[in-house]
Parts: structure tokens; sequence; C-alpha cells
């Protein structure tokens, strides 16, 4: 669908709602409660052009308070785009010069789709409490049928935050072969006990509203107090400590002079109040009530013996993002879904973003948002697409970096000489978790010189971000705390690739390594080095080498190991030594490596018996 009259480079343009009557709802449209509604009509947005195949269409399911008007201006005079108009567009994170976005509003929602405040064509008046309970499973039901209505067979991707988030997961479940992908923000598989008891207190505010009358309230005449109230208290779940100290703190709206009075006095206040009023404005009090039921019943796992039961259902890629601030949706909420599709062996990737924006990041946090999803997205429309952050190809380990001119290897000129190794000890169509993946460059060249089913580990935001861009699934995960979630002997090959020194226990990681993986390959550099030895010994200062090039002060290391002590802790540790390869940048010296390597690769494996 075109948009006309651009307002700017990057900006869909001037766009319009659409409205559509489901065709299998005419006769009735049976909810998950057993209860009958129809005719449904749904209003729903679209931006870009829908590509010759069909294959190109991304659905963005809006949040409790937002609707169809996604991005773009419905008039050139309007005051705001829409909603996520940062996030969709030309160039952008949900870029409409690749994709056909489309916004639909929700099942029981106020801004064009059937609800409460629609007519019931029975009585001619308003639903009211007359309309029927409805869950995000029906939300999603009224999603899938518009799409088909629509003529897309199959989605690019799903993607929404908070209760957009729920309505991605369920498309994954309950529609694993409709959609290439999804993308879940700030969400969770289930509605906690803390967020149903915020619902419960808003809910009760509209109903014990003298305006409320039972639901059947006159539209603009409604518990607008009861509203506001409910919004003002959600609302604040959406801020953070941090965010909420920054742009209030303490500070009066009249200088330095307490009122003494019952008002609104303190900045955070005034604030709250401004929320509250513009919401009644906009929203309808019985769609508040049904659709925070309907998020506080979301439970993916209802009905199934466990979260990986449930979830086993899923098909495809995803790709999760919390908000280290977030405490309406903490970021556990996200690494037990996270978890659980690794458990089932789905292509999953994860990052907790840094933000102080509290549940509010997932519209506030555009520029990391937008780079983590247009590399998400891209790799799906494109799977064989290389990327800036790939090796040329051949990824053969015999590349001309490798060497010098006199043909001899040289560690400090090569990217990384142990990744050659590694490619060469890796078997073809295996499975292989990278532990401290960095930006994925050894995944990348795994994946494409051997076809590995490969899994990334990594504590760096903007490795993890270069990683996806890269199309690759990675996990943001501390390596000492994050594979205990993932079952026994679920990869063939564990790497740990000069990491070793860094971790704070790693004897507890290289036994969860090898329960999780067949075998272990650890790389490390080998502070035994003559090199090493003699700055210590004739300086008596900490070493500075091309391969340990931080001063003591800014090491990341914690441990300093050599050969001997490595192959001892493997003794300790009861580890068979399958292989051993030693590097310096005349190749691998055979004699006396623990004086002459200046890095180490192992193979290791249990002790068999």
């Amino acid at each position: 669908m075109k948009t006309d009259n651009p307002i700017h480079s990057d900006s869909v343009g001037i766009v319009r709602t659409h409205q559509l009557v489901l065709e299998e709802s005419r006769d009735g449209f049976t909810l998950e409660s057993g209860a009958v509604l129809g005719p449904v009509t749904v209003a729903y947005e679209a931006y870009g052009e829908l590509n010759e195949a069909r294959s190109n269409a991304v659905l963005v399911c809006h949040a409790l308070s937002g609707d169809a008007h996604a991005a773009g201006k419905h008039s050139p005079d309007d005051v705001k785009p829409g909603w996520w108009d940062a996030m969709i567009g030309p160039g952008k994170g949900i870029d409409t010069d690749r994709y056909y976005v489309i916004c639909a509003n929700f099942l029981g929602g106020c801004k064009g789709t059937t609800g409460p405040s629609s007519i019931d064509p029975k009585t001619g008046a308003p639903y009211g409490l007359n309309f029927p309970v409805i869950t995000v499973g029906d939300m999603v039901r009224v999603q899938y049928a518009l799409v088909r209505q629509l003529g897309i067979e199959r989605l690019l991707c799903v993607l929404g935050g908070s209760l957009g988030g729920m309505q991605a997961l369920e498309w994954v479940t309950r529609f694993p072969d409709a959609l290439q992908s999804a993308i879940l923000i700030a969400t969770s598989h289930a509605t906690g006990a803390q967020q149903i008891a915020f619902d419960a207190v808003g809910r009760n505010a509209i109903q014990a509203d003298g305006d409320f009358q039972q639901g059947d309230y006159v539209p603009g005449q409604g518990p607008r107090q009861g509203l506001a109230i409910a919004r003002m208290l959600a609302h604040i779940t959406y801020l953070s400590d941090q965010s909420m100290r920054r742009k209030f703190g303490r500070t009066l709206r009249n200088g330095d002079q307490l009122g003494y009075r019952f008002e609104s006095e303190f900045n955070v206040e005034t604030y709250l109040d401004h929320q509250g009023a513009g919401f009644v404005n906009r929203f309808d009090a019985n769609t508040y009530l049904y659709v925070t039921k309907a998020m506080d019943y979301f439970d993916i796992a209802a009905g199934w013996s466990s979260l990986d039961a449930s979830l086993s259902r899923a098909r495809v890629p995803v790709m999760v993002i919390s908000f280290t601030s977030d405490w309406l949706f903490p970021p556990y909420m996200s690494q037990e879904m996270v978890y659980a599709f690794a458990r089932n062996g789905l292509p999953v990737s994860y990052c907790n973003i840094r933000s102080d924006a509290g549940h509010d990041a997932f519209l506030l946090e555009v520029g990391e948002l937008s780079r983590l999803m247009s590399g998400f997205l891209v790799h799906t429309l494109y799977p064989e697409r290389d990327c800036k952050n790939c090796p040329p190809k051949p990824c053969d380990g015999q590349d001309e970096e490798s060497f010098n001119a006199d043909g001899k290897r040289t560690l400090s000129q090569s990217r990384r000489v142990d990744y050659d190794m590694i490619l060469n000890l890796v078997r073809e169509n295996s499975r292989v978790l990278d532990v401290g993946c960095g930006e994925g460059e050894l995944l990348c060249r795994l994946q494409r010189r051997l076809n590995i089913i490969g899994l990334g580990i990594e504590v760096n935001q903007e490795n993890i971000i270069r990683a996806i861009g890269c199309g690759l699934p990675v996990i943001h995960a501390n390596i000492d705390k994050g594979l205990a979630e993932l079952p026994d002997d679920s990869f063939d090959y564990v790497i740990l690739s000069m990491t070793l020194q860094v971790l704070k226990n790693p004897a507890q990681a290289l036994k969860e390594m090898l329960r999780i993986g067949k075998k272990c390959i650890v790389t490390f550099p080998n502070f035994g080095h003559w090199r090493i030895r003699s700055k210590l010994a004739f300086w008596g200062q900490a070493p500075v080498t091309a391969h340990l090039p931080y001063s003591w002060h800014e090491s990341p290391n914690r441990h300093v190991l050599t050969v001997k002590d490595f192959r001892a802790f493997c003794e300790e540790l009861q580890f068979d030594i399958e292989e051993e390869i030693f590097l310096n940048e005349r190749g691998q010296p055979k004699l006396f490596p623990n004086l002459r390597a200046e890095e180490a690769l192992y193979v290791v494996r249990k002790k068999e018996g």
C-alpha cells in the first residue's frame, strides 16, 4: 500500500486507517469462553509495499493503550505521528522500503475494532458489559483471520512490546506455520501476580466511579475520574525509580513554597494528572476493563505440563528483548522464555538492553531497538545475506591474512588463528555453543563453512547487537551463570575461545560446559611464554604483549595460567585431553610448548567410565 505526501524523508507520510469486516465472523466468531461474537470489524493500517511473493509482511501488535495508528500522520496538521513512528518508516528499524508493515487494533479495542464501545447489532446500543470477556488468544485469532483475508499466507515476522509481545508469543505457539519469525519485547509468557494486582486496582477504580453505571454510560460521560486514576497507577509501573528521580526528584511546581493543601504540588503529581486527563479523552473505560482482564488471563503454558512443553509448539526463530530497569516485566521473565526456547532447540536471540526508562523503554530506546530489529528482520527476509561482520569467503582457514610474506603463520597479523584451528576440529552439521562469542565471527565462519547449528552466549551488549546483525542466535548472559538452564548433552561442541582467563569460576564453567556438551574446545593465552617470563624477570613489571595488550590495571584477565597449569587443571577435574595444539608466530611448536607457545588450544571431554 503506497502512502503519499511524505512529511519527512524517513516518514511513511500521510496514512489512513482501514476497516474490514472479517468474513468468517459474519455468522459468528466463537471466542475461547464459548461466547459467540459477530460480525467482527477490524481497524488496521499498512505501510510499505507487499512484494510479489507476499513474503515481506510484518505484523506489529500494539500494547494496552495503543491502536492501529503506529506510524505516519492522518493529516499534515496532526501534532503527533503514530505511536511507534520512530521505529517504522524508510530506513528505520522496521524499514518500509523493505517490509509491508501491518498494525491492527486488537479485538476489544476502542479505536475501530469491535469492542465494548461498538454497537451491538442485536440491541442497536453499545455492548458495554454485555460484550463477552476476551483473551489474548481471541485477539490473535482475529489478527490471523485479518491477515488471511488480506491474502497473506505467511508473515515474515510478528512483533510487539508488552501486551503486544504476548500477542506475538501467542502467534508463535498457535499459528507456528503462519510466520517466519517473532520478536518479543518487554513481555512475559504469563502475567505475574504484581501486574495482576495493579490491574485489579485500576479496574476497581473505574468500577467504583459513580459515573460507571454498570458499564452503560453515555460515550464521553463515563467514569473519567476512575479511568484517570487507573491510568495514573499503570503509568507509574511504566517508569522506573531512576527515570522518576531524574525527571522529577522532589521538585515542586511552585518553586520552594509548600501550599499546605491537598492538591498536586510536586512535579511528579502534575505529570500523573496530565497523563490521566489525556488518557480519558482517547480511551474507553470498558475497553480498559476487558483488555486488562485478557492480560491477566494470559499464560502461554496454561493446559500444558510446563513452559518448555508449551513452547515445543514453536517452529521459528525468536528474538527476545528486555530492559534492565523494567520492573513491570522484569528481565527474568524474558530469560525464562529464552531458555525454554533454547531447550526446545529453537534459534533464539536475547538482549537485555541497558536503560533507566523502565517498561516504557520499548517505546523510547529507539537506537538500540532499531539496530537489533533491523539486523534480525533483514536476515529473516534474506537468510543467505552476508553482513559487514562476516569474513571474506571462503572461510577455509587458509586465507592470506593468516600468513606473512615468508609463508609463516603470524598471530599478530591474522584475525584469529585459533579460529582456523577450531574450523578443522568441528564436524559438519554439528551442534555448537560458543561461550563468550563476542561479535559472532567464529559462529559465523562455522555456519558458513560447516553448516553447524550454532548458539552464542555473550555478556557485552554491543557484541550481542553486532552478532544478531550477522544473523546469529545469541543469548545475553553471564558465562558464570548462563549455562545452568541448558540441558545435558545438548551440544556436540562447546567452545570457550580466549575467555577462560577472565572467568570468575573456571572450574564450574568447564564442568557446566562438559555437562551440556560432548566435547569442549578451549583456547587461552599461555602466560608461561618466554617473552612474558623475560619481561617479568628482567624488567620486574607486569608484561604487555601483542596477545596480552592490557596494562595490569586495565586487564580483564582474572587468572594467569600456563600450559602446565591447564594440564594439571584437567587432571584435577578428571577431564580427558583429546588433543592439544600450541601456537606462536612461527607456527606450531612441538618442543617445550609451555615456554614457546603464545596460545594453546585444547579439546577435552569427560573421562569415560
